[in-house]
């Protein structure tokens, strides 16, 4: 189980979502270029002391998330999470080896990134809600995951 983040925008919503991660015991690959300079010190900041306690690879481009996941590297499926899937959270299957995938704070993923998923899902909202902060979603998700594969 892994997540990774496309291009985030926000330093202190990666930082959330690191903190995610260790607390899920869940592997990160972050996929460049960042919003913001992201350096081993604006990490540990925004991270605090979780950063140590995940297994974080940092990726260039999606190529290089692409070819690292060729190479074995989270082989399973790629799962994107949005606002504009069809698929509800609550309905899906999860697999264990599935990566979980947000996309950016201001624009979501590009078509062609979409396109490489094995799916895409939702979290319901029936409150009425445009969309959740994507640290908070990654956390929704990542908890699901965990409660179908009883991790």
């Amino acid at each position: 189980m892994r997540l990774a983040v496309y291009q985030p925008d926000i330093a202190p919503n990666l930082g959330a979502m690191i903190r995610i991660c260790g607390c899920f015991n869940v592997a990160l690959d972050v996929i460049e270029p960042c919003g913001f300079p992201l350096s081993l010190k604006a990490l540990r900041r925004a991270a605090m002391d979780y950063a140590d306690l995940v297994d974080m690879t940092r990726h260039d481009s999606w190529a290089d998330f692409q070819a690292g996941r060729g190479a074995g590297q989270g082989a399973g499926r790629l799962i994107l999470l949005s606002t504009g899937a069809a698929t509800g959270l609550w309905d899906f299957r999860f697999q264990p080896g599935d990566t979980l995938m947000m996309g950016r704070e201001s624009a979501g993923v590009p078509a062609d990134v979409a396109a490489a998923c094995d799916a895409v899902v939702r979290i319901p909202m029936p409150g009425g809600g445009r969309s959740l902060n994507v640290s908070v979603a990654a956390g929704i998700a990542l908890a699901e995951m965990q409660r179908q594969l009883r991790r």
